[in-house]
């Protein structure tokens, strides 16, 4: 079976997907229509439920100096440290053995979907709906990736959406590539961060037994699952050394993990087309989405963050879709919300840089 009509199998079949279409009456009233009637439409025929994690054009940031900022010593010693432990990692590729490198592969791939499809697509968007084995499934790999609790991160991520590029975001891209990709986590919170964060409806969140089980038990999970189970597999199944086994199936591949997500954080935000929404600063960004497994079609997710792909053409660099179209094929994942085409091609045209190109 050809590749396309595989995917539109999987895609469509054994569970439902749920197209959202923003009526073109309401998108074009008044003229061209304003941003923020849409939005408010787009709000409408999404529910309720999912309105905190749409950004707020209205929303500027406060005048006058930003407060002094205040470096968190702990997160920078630790971080340099994890770093320094990795690229001595990299040295260390070469004189693996091979079973080495396979499991550090499988582990970035495990704890990348615990971000992607787990923390991003399922809890912070709601984007799809996942059965309990799923769930468990992306909670362990989302604390392999150790990147700041479900609760936490949806949090963080919501307010991302909702002020984004402003003092509100937790790691506003306007304060340069550092500050986005990693600074953001080596100083303090910005006041307003925290005050947004904590206006956020997370009633969803607290609601779900299995994200506070692992709150409650944050930093026991990810001593075993981020950095004891992945050093020991290695050195007592397959005799690799332990420094072989810290270093690169540890060290290395933890700061890969982080490195390839925060890039959606930072180049997906300054380097790229908007072909969507070119009054927004993320963009679209292939490398981005090689490294972060689908994360990289950051202007189409902006501009529509419901959509459970997020991107419009799926599997097309996207391996997060692919997984969660598979697990929809076993029953696993279901209600995926995708955007309609019409709905697509209706905000090209009103808002796009031109660089747009059906797939």
């Amino acid at each position: 079976m050809p590749a396309h009509l595989l995917q539109e199998e999987i895609s469509s079949s054994y569970t439902t997907t749920t197209t959202i279409t923003a009526p073109p009456s309401r998108i074009l009233q008044n003229g061209e229509g304003k941003l923020e009637k849409t939005l408010l439409h787009l709000e409408e025929d999404i529910g309720p439920e999912l309105k905190d994690d749409i950004y707020d054009p209205s929303y500027k940031d406060k005048e006058g100096p930003r407060p002094k900022l205040e470096y968190v010593w702990r997160n920078i010693i630790l971080m340099f440290l994890l770093h320094l432990g990795g690229l001595y990692g990299i040295l260390l590729i070469p004189t693996c053995q091979v079973y080495t490198w396979l499991w550090v592969v499988s582990c970035y791939g495990f704890s990348a979907l615990g971000i992607t499809a787990g923390a991003h697509r399922l809890w912070s968007h709601r984007s799809y709906k996942a059965r309990l084995p799923l769930r468990l499934f992306l909670i362990i790999a989302n604390t392999m990736a150790f990147q700041n609790d479900v609760y936490e991160w949806s949090r963080d991520h919501r307010v991302h959406h909702k002020f984004s590029e402003t003092d509100a975001d937790p790691h506003n891209a306007r304060r340069g590539f550092f500050f986005s990709h990693v600074g953001w986590l080596l100083v303090r919170k910005h006041p307003d961060v925290k005050e947004k964060g904590g206006l956020l409806d997370l009633s969803d969140l607290k609601a779900e037994k299995l994200v506070m089980f692992q709150r409650r038990y944050y930093k026991p999970g990810i001593l075993l699952l981020c950095f004891i189970l992945p050093t020991l597999v290695p050195w007592y199944f397959w005799g690799e050394t332990f420094q072989h086994s810290l270093y690169v199936a540890t060290f290395l591949r933890y700061t890969l993990v982080l490195n390839a997500t925060w890039l959606v954080n930072s180049a997906a935000h300054l380097y790229g087309y908007r072909p969507y929404d070119k009054t927004i600063n993320p963009r679209e960004n292939i490398l981005v989405s090689l490294g972060a497994v689908g994360e990289g079609f950051h202007n189409y997710h902006h501009t529509f963050p419901y959509d459970y792909s997020t991107s419009e053409y799926r599997w097309h660099l996207n391996l997060t879709t692919l997984f969660i179209d598979c697990m929809a094929a076993i029953g696993l994942a279901y209600d995926r919300k995708k955007v309609s085409k019409a709905a697509i091609l209706a905000r090209v045209k009103r808002t796009g840089d031109g660089s747009y190109k059906s797939g």
